[in-house]
């Protein structure tokens, strides 16, 4: 567990520029030792792709569609502040896990579907299906792959930019 200091320290940001991160992406906050390293990943996913020129903006937009597709897919199944954020860190099976939450969707991100259905939460259910209500998963995946495939163009675009920059940051 860290501190918000640690986390500061570890991305190597100031304490109001992660405040205003958390506020802008609507994070939990806590006090003392309370930030889970999955937290602490999340936050490295983002400024890294602030590093290679991803807009927050973009960055947000992803973000609350990818909450958005959790929740369709009932994937909040603990009930934790951090819920959309614990998947955060882990390494295995990356071609089939969202970009920030890192949650795995148990088929390929990219591949033509995604099993709809469970529901991993113990909650009451709801008067009308959410496909009745406008609401569908597979509509907010597209809408994520679209994105998604807007950020690694993005990122591979600023690769070169960003590897000729550290090899001239030797010489200084």
């Amino acid at each position: 567990m860290h501190t918000f200091a640690d986390l500061a320290k570890n991305l190597n940001r100031s304490s109001v520029y992660l405040s205003g991160l958390q506020s802008r992406f609507e994070l939990p906050t806590f006090e003392g030792e309370s930030y889970s390293a999955a937290y602490l990943a999340f936050l490295q996913t983002v400024v890294h792709l602030r590093t290679l020129s991803i807009t927050e903006e973009m960055l947000r937009d992803l973000w609350h569609i990818e909450k958005k597709l959790l929740v369709l897919l009932h994937a909040d199944s603990t009930g934790s502040p951090t819920w959309f954020l614990d998947s955060c860190g882990a390494t295995t099976s990356p071609k089939r896990r969202l970009l920030l939450t890192n949650y795995e969707l148990g088929a390929e991100v990219h591949g033509k579907g995604v099993q709809l259905g469970l529901n991993f939460a113990d909650t009451a259910p709801e008067l009308f299906a959410g496909q009745e209500m406008g609401e569908d998963a597979l509509r907010v995946l597209n809408d994520y792959r679209k994105l998604h495939a807007r950020i690694t163009a993005d990122v591979k675009a600023e690769l070169p930019h960003v590897r000729a920059a550290a090899a001239w940051s030797k010489r200084v």
